[in-house]
């Protein structure tokens, strides 16, 4: 038998020695899944995740294949938006009727900008982005297109969309429109709206926007008043539902499908990646989620 100071001593030793030796083997065993996760099975047609940090791709799935994009257009749209020299967001762009026509004569997402109003352009943005509106995307590319005349404007712009592609080097991605409601030629893949999105959240007031849930506007009317819009809502509800999302846009069409293109931060590291041509709303959500911890397991 061990007595006195020393044999305290003793015990201490010993009883640190056998805690540590149950953290080592605790950590032995908590490390090993990581080691055998399983690749999730999605239903979109393609998908791609990558390490925001340095681009490193952690899943692809059909990643370089072409596909119509829906509304997740809309992400190049606001980055080329932002990227105009000496940018004034608090220049205001007056509500056209051919806006509203557009979104009623193709049936489309809109932010209900009213025709006459007086809209800043970070209003346009939270339209854009957030109720995906496509007069809020139209007032937006008649405004920083170049021309004399409406159709040769968005034209302009539509091509700043695609030279913007081309400078961030991708070679599937092509634009024939401003919203994502194309004539055939508006596509891209997984990995490229995926390179799209990470650019476009290097921008502070982009990245404000995308994580954003509600957004209340208030406007100029034609007479000098102010009205207070209806609140758009962001159809991301990643948002919501999965901890640490800080973006980034929701897409679907006909052609489309149901397309999300996502990006969450977790202990300091962001993944980001899209899903495209899923099947439903919830779908594309529940793939985006296997996603996002699957990126997350892998970064550890």
């Amino acid at each position: 038998m061990i007595t006195g100071i020393k044999g305290i001593r003793l015990r201490r030793a010993t009883a640190v020695a056998v805690t540590s030796g149950a953290l080592l083997a605790a950590g032995a065993l908590s490390a090993a899944p990581a080691q055998a996760v399983t690749t999730p099975s999605i239903v979109a047609k393609g998908g791609y995740v990558m390490n925001n940090a340095n681009g490193s791709s952690l899943y692809t799935k059909a990643a370089d294949t072409t596909r119509s994009t829906g509304s997740t257009t809309k992400i190049m749209t606001a980055k080329v938006v932002l990227a105009q020299k000496n940018l004034n967001l608090d220049a205001t762009v007056t509500i056209q009727k051919a806006y509203s026509d557009y979104v009623v004569k193709n049936n489309a997402s809109q932010a209900h900008l009213i025709v006459g109003d007086k809209v800043t352009v970070r209003q346009l943005l939270y339209g854009l982005m957030l109720p995906s509106g496509c007069d809020a995307a139209y007032a937006l590319a008649d405004k920083y297109g170049s021309g004399s005349t409406r159709a040769a404007r968005v034209s302009n712009f539509i091509g700043k969309m695609n030279s913007a592609a081309k400078s961030l080097g991708l070679k599937h991605t092509h634009f024939d429109s401003f919203d994502g409601i194309g004539n055939g030629k508006n596509y891209s893949t997984p990995r490229d709206l995926t390179k799209i999105a990470s650019s476009a959240m290097k921008n502070s007031t982009f990245r404000t926007i995308v994580k954003t849930k509600s957004y209340t506007a208030k406007t100029k009317t034609k007479t000098g008043g102010t009205r207070t819009m209806g609140t758009w809502t962001n159809t991301n509800t990643l948002l919501s539902s999965y901890s640490g999302t800080i973006g980034v846009k929701t897409g679907s069409g006909p052609e489309a499908g149901y397309c999300l293109v996502f990006a969450a931060t977790r202990h300091g590291k962001t993944v980001i990646g899209t899903v495209l041509a899923s099947s439903s709303v919830n779908q594309r959500q529940s793939d985006a989620t296997k996603l996002l911890n699957y990126g997350f397991t892998k970064l550890g």
